[in-house]
């Protein structure tokens, strides 16, 4: 009896297991993760140029198409996230409308999809910083050093509490863009080459052959945006921070977007700016900015490229851990993944072995003697994008299943219309990505059809995960994106 007696108080004593700090994120801080996440910098300087090169002086409006299509899907997104609460988002909202096994294979597809999208950057990092050191200073670096040091500063980042990613996002993601801001200010005051001219969004300049191809990269230079719902454990407000965040992620990338290429391609002139383009597609931003600025915001231009990628690789690391930490509560990782820091309220389990990862794939590329940006890059982010375009348009086709099914007071817009119209968007999307994989990758057919096939392969790995868990773990698979109770919320 005294045994007990003595016990009981050592067991009351237990401090409670350690969550993600909740009520701690606003608007802005969800926003700045999302935009962060798809380097509006960089997606410029290093992607735009090509797109002028395919699609001519329309480019600009295949940014705004990108972004009106996404504000549709947007619509039944964030109505689903009043409705489901789970951490895991994409996979919970696809369990939710479409089943158990489609939401676990949506799941281990969100993992290698934003994974890929991650790790691939680390080969951005080390050759766009090698590009500056050798633009600035003349000196040669190897890229695997500045890999190796990236990958230390985002676990560092991730480890940190959520509010101190997105203070340093946000202080990240006002250079980068503030730098676009001051390119396009420098155009508008001077002019441009031969005047301000609107042609840009004439239908004779939009309705050519090459805009399928440019619709194809806008899409892609979303990436990310999504992630908003990722964090709703952690926002104030979720029902009305998580919906509000998504909208102005969207909105202002593809306005943002299209506006910088519209004033680049006037700092060029109309008739000059594609052969510019082609000429030196990595050197247009450059050029202009020096020109209408000065060289050293060229300078400036050239740090902030890599802030930019620094930027969206610990918005997307934030994002994975979140992902991690989630489908480890569920039981499909490992438990272990669900230790949240006592101090910081970060899931540092999962970010250490998300970090892992990442090391194990650099320095397997690195010792391959592997490209940084044509291998490294491409080769992990092309089917990382593509994944993350068929969970979105997975979701789309999963909400109105679920509102069929539940009694809700949303209207048929919201429920109905608007996610069917983006599912449809969405599908086209995704062909058109797929149909123009070459211009993404650069590499051979073969190679192409193995990075395509990953996002099908994953996906039917899930769905064998999923039956087995049916047969062998089956609590694990009944409790699959249950919504949480209050107080894990």
């Amino acid at each position: 009896m005294s045994v007990t007696s003595q016990a009981s108080p050592e067991r009351a004593e237990r401090p409670a297991p350690a969550r993600l700090r909740t009520g701690t994120l606003g608007t802005a801080d969800i926003a700045f993760f999302v935009v962060s996440a798809a380097a509006p910098l960089t997606v410029m300087a290093g992607v735009a140029p090509i797109a002028i090169v395919l699609g001519g002086i329309g480019a600009p409006v295949a940014y705004l198409i990108a972004g009106v299509t996404l504000t549709v899907f947007a619509v039944g997104f964030t109505t689903m996230s009043r409705h489901v609460r789970s951490g895991g988002a994409f996979y919970a909202y696809i369990t939710r409308g479409l089943g158990k096994p489609v939401g676990i294979g949506a799941a281990l597809l969100a993992v290698v999809g934003y994974n890929g999208m991650e790790i691939g950057v680390y080969g951005l990092l080390g050759s766009a910083t090698a590009d500056t050191a050798h633009a600035l200073w003349g000196v040669d670096i190897p890229w695997p050093p500045v890999a190796l040091a990236g990958l230390a500063l985002i676990w560092y980042g991730g480890h940190r509490s959520v509010d101190f990613g997105a203070k340093v996002l946000g202080v990240l993601l006002v250079a980068e863009t503030g730098i676009l801001v001051l390119l396009a200010g420098g155009v508008l005051l001077r002019g441009g080459a031969d005047g301000l001219s609107a042609a840009s969004f004439a239908p004779g300049n939009v309705l050519v052959p090459g805009t399928a191809a440019v619709l194809a990269f806008a899409f892609i230079a979303f990436t990310g945006f999504e992630s908003t719902v990722i964090y709703r454990r952690e926002a104030r407000h979720p029902g009305r921070t998580v919906p509000r965040a998504t909208y102005i992620a969207v909105c202002f990338l593809g306005v943002f977007y299209a506006f910088i290429v519209w004033a680049v391609i006037q700092a060029f002139g109309d008739a000059q700016v594609v052969k510019a383009a082609g000429d030196d597609p990595g050197g247009l931003f450059f050029a202009a900015i020096t020109t209408y600025v000065g060289a050293w915001a060229a300078d400036l231009m050239h740090v902030f490229i890599v802030t930019s990628i620094l930027a969206s690789l610990l918005a997307f690391h934030n994002a994975i851990n979140r992902y991690g930490l989630a489908l480890a509560e569920e039981g499909i990782l490992p438990r272990g993944l669900a230790r949240v820091h006592p101090r910081h309220g970060s899931p540092y389990v999962a970010a250490a072995a998300q970090t892992l990862l990442g090391l194990v794939v650099v320095l397997a590329f690195a010792l391959a003697g592997a490209d940084p940006y044509t291998q490294l890059l491409l080769w992990t982010n092309t089917p990382g994008g593509i994944g993350l375009m068929v969970l979105q348009l997975l979701a789309a086709v999963a909400i109105p299943c679920y509102f069929r099914r539940v009694r809700h007071d949303e209207g048929i817009v919201r429920t109905v219309v608007a996610p069917v119209t983006a599912a449809v968007l969405l599908t086209a999307a995704i062909g058109l990505v797929v149909s123009k994989i070459d211009l993404f990758t650069g590499a051979s057919a073969t190679v192409n059809t193995v990075l395509v096939a990953v996002v099908p392969g994953v996906f039917l790995l899930g769905l064998l995960l999923a039956l087995l868990l049916r047969r062998d773990r089956p609590e694990v698979y009944a409790r699959f994106a249950e919504e949480p109770t209050e107080t894990a919320v």
